[in-house]
């Protein structure tokens, strides 16, 4: 259904099965899957296939069957490999299990390898931090994702079986993000906008020296791609207009979609000058600086009444954290890690609040 709306002509470059451990589908379902999205979209030659993998589940048939799929790319979940953490989240996963599943992954051809660690789990350290990251270098991913874990029990059920008193503050997590970085840029890693990592023949990191890097709602990307196709429950599209997104419940999506009707449950078409502030914070995030005046004259737009509206970046200057010089503005190297606060200060939906 979703094909009949869209141009035949227009090229696929990148697809992208994420939500989780799309491995736990069976090997001949992925592979039929994958030959109707071919049937039913104009894929490119070069078009990259990347799949999200839980290392606990994966099986080598179906390695085989992500390789003759044409996948190139697996992003592979790791978090800690610390067993107190680990034993904490529920989640035992040896560096012997992930090392295999590298090379499984590389002996069929998909060689690019992505690799995510958190920060800020129950009993983590500084020391269990630095321990992981130099655990998951010994097998060279291409790229590592770090992020923050993020403890919202009213909304993830299973996260109200944790220990909060386990849980490091917020000093202790910033302590934990730049500890890791340190450890990666240490082992030869360009740091990428504010949580990924990449060795520099990647193509984030070339992507950022050109300073072409893009972030859409799947992070940082070297594709100039401007149309984002979301399949499934919850699944956010970007097009030229605007945002969609999918039914989250996935019985409300399976309803809509057994009709004979589109999942989409809501979209937002952007203005003109939701453009103009979405490029501003796409170059802050991606390249920790960006230039007012220079964006604002390629969307044709004065940036004095810009600048003036963003109250934020007043605290945020005495505060150290950006330099603001004739409209260019600048995060500072050792404050990247709250880059949000100052792509926020340009986000006109977001509440006014003073930053504490």
């Amino acid at each position: 259904m979703v094909a009949e709306q869209v141009p035949r002509a227009l090229p696929v470059s990148d697809v992208h099965f994420g939500g989780g451990t799309p491995t736990t589908i069976a090997p001949s379902d992925f592979l039929a899957l994958m030959e109707l999205l071919r049937h039913c979209f104009a894929f490119k030659k070069s078009a990259t296939i990347a799949i999200e993998i839980d290392p606990r589940g994966v099986t080598p048939e179906m390695v085989e069957t992500l390789q003759a799929a044409g996948v190139s790319r697996a992003s592979i979940g790791v978090q800690s490999f610390d067993p107190i953490v680990q034993r904490s989240v529920n989640r035992a996963q040896s560096e012997v299990l992930t090392a295999s599943v590298v090379e499984t992954l590389r002996q069929h051809g998909i060689n690019r390898i992505n690799f995510d660690l958190l920060f800020g789990l129950p009993h983590q350290t500084v020391r269990s931090c630095v321990d992981t990251a130099r655990t998951a270098l010994a097998m060279r991913p291409d790229r590592l994702a770090v992020f923050g874990y993020a403890h919202v029990p009213s909304y993830m059920k299973r996260q109200r079986q944790l220990d909060e008193r386990s849980l490091p503050d917020n000093i202790a997590r910033a302590e934990q993000a730049a500890a890791i970085a340190n450890t990666l840029v240490s082992a030869g890693y360009h740091q990428i906008g504010l949580d990924h990592f990449a060795l520099p023949n990647d193509e984030l990191a070339l992507a950022q020296k050109a300073g072409r890097l893009r972030r859409n709602s799947l992070g940082y990307s070297a594709d100039t791609c401007k149309t984002v196709i979301g399949l499934g429950p919850s699944a956010i599209g970007r097009l030229r207009e605007g945002y969609v997104q999918n039914e989250i419940a996935t019985t409300s999506y399976h309803e809509h979609v057994r009709a004979g009707r589109l999942a989409t449950s809501k979209g937002y078409c952007l203005s003109t000058e939701d453009r103009l502030r979405a490029a501003i914070i796409e170059r802050l995030m991606c390249d920790l600086h960006a230039d007012i005046p220079a964006i604002c004259a390629a969307h044709g737009f004065d940036p004095i009444p810009l600048l003036n509206s963003a109250g934020r970046l007043g605290m945020l200057a005495e505060d150290g954290i950006v330099d603001v010089e004739g409209g260019l503005i600048r995060v500072k190297q050792e404050h990247r890690f709250v880059v949000r606060a100052v792509a926020a200060a340009f986000d006109t939906y977001l509440d006014r609040t003073p930053i504490s």
